[in-house]
């Protein structure tokens, strides 16, 4: 039983304090693809903004959290645990119409995706169904949860990517026809045309942010710009010798997904939902970025890196540059972090991964022969 002091006070003549306001509620996001690269940052940036967070994470017999371990919190202490995880997928529409329904989200961000253009080109169905069709199912699970509970306030995120513009010659910005060169980039450019429709059609507060390729410590290690850095710092450390790369020739718009995050986010605070191109409006070569990195620690990349005719793609795209004028303009945002910061971060903290691994190489523990 609670005791006299556990109980609220209400208000009186007597002099007794009146009962504090009920503190304001909680804005709840709902983010699928959570685990990735931009769903960590924005899991981050919306919980500095006081957001309840709740992430779709698929079924695996492997934890693949790490990108998030850093600020889960056991749901047990309800008090602090802002970030809740649930099992569902984008190719289970049942599952994500459930998922709205118990979770009753202010914004959904659809961030889930077989990201990999190169992979996308091997399981091409699969990219097309979780790419494509998925965004499909999630809008449809938008649209009847609103049909079925007058909820029309939520708003809705569709991440979509500058591959979309493929062959397109740059800068391109929101009006730039599409020209998508690979399975990922035509699935992308469905989810973009099936977020315009629902909001056409049905009214639905949907956002398109077509974001530039955005890069950080936490890319995954099978993209270019992280193979780099990881390759630099295990060379450096003398785990490696060889870097093996596709085409140095292409040009990308590359900036820090830490700092496109807030994009997302602002997109969905505008008094209108509309489409917006976000990129540093700066483009560089793969071989641009080998030279910072491995000049970074003083290495000379020709002497490391070797080409491999299997990283070329079918349909090459030879330069994306973004136009972000209107995201400037409308939005207020401007990236904070220029290509040669970008590059030296990823380089610190895959160096520092390098020398963790040294440990374990010099303690038996790992074969540093797995890489050439």
């Amino acid at each position: 039983m609670a005791s006299e002091t556990d109980k609220p006070r209400s208000g009186s003549d007597n002099g007794e304090d009146s009962p504090a306001p009920p503190s304001p509620k909680r804005k709840i996001a709902l983010v699928t693809g959570i685990t990735g690269q931009d769903g960590s940052y924005l899991t981050e940036f919306l919980l500095g903004k006081g957001y309840e967070v709740h992430g779709l994470i698929r079924r695996s017999s492997n934890f693949n959290t790490q990108r998030i371990n850093h600020i889960y919190i056991d749901p047990h202490n309800t008090q602090k645990a802002l970030m809740k995880l649930h099992y569902a997928d984008l190719a289970d529409a049942s599952a994500l119409r459930r998922r709205l329904d118990v979770i009753l989200p202010d914004e959904v961000y659809n961030l889930a995706a077989q990201s990999h253009v190169a992979v996308s080109f091997e399981i091409p169905d699969y990219t097309a169904d979780v790419v494509a069709t998925g965004a499909l199912r999630l809008l449809e699970a938008v649209r009847s949860h609103i049909a079925a509970t007058g909820r029309t306030h939520i708003r809705y995120y569709q991440a979509g990517s500058s591959e979309m513009f493929g062959s397109t010659p740059p800068p391109q910005s929101e009006t730039t026809p599409f020209h998508p060169r690979s399975p990922y980039a035509a699935s992308k450019c469905a989810a973009h045309w099936y977020t315009v429709n629902y909001r056409e059609a049905y009214g639905i507060f949907a956002c398109n942010g077509i974001l530039f390729n955005h890069e950080s410590p936490r890319r995954g290690e099978n993209f270019v710009t992280r193979k780099i850095t990881r390759a630099v710092g295990r060379i450096k450390i003398g785990l490696q010798s060889k870097l093996f790369l596709g085409n140095l020739h292409s040009a990308r718009d590359w900036g820090f997904a830490g700092d496109y995050v807030e994009a997302m986010w602002l997109m969905l605070q505008q008094e209108k939902p509309d489409d917006y191109v976000v990129a540093t409006e700066e483009a560089h070569t793969v071989e641009e970025f080998l030279g910072v990195a491995f000049g970074y620690v003083g290495l000379n990349w020709q002497d490391h890196v070797a080409i491999d005719k299997r990283y070329f793609r079918p349909t090459e795209v030879d330069n994306l540059q973004g136009d972000s004028s209107k995201a400037r303009k409308v939005l207020g945002w401007k990236p904070k972090v220029g290509f040669e910061q970008l590059v030296k971060m990823m380089v610190d903290e895959d160096l520092e991964l390098a020398k963790r691994e040294k440990i374990l190489f010099d303690a038996g523990y790992m074969d540093a022969q797995q890489q050439p």
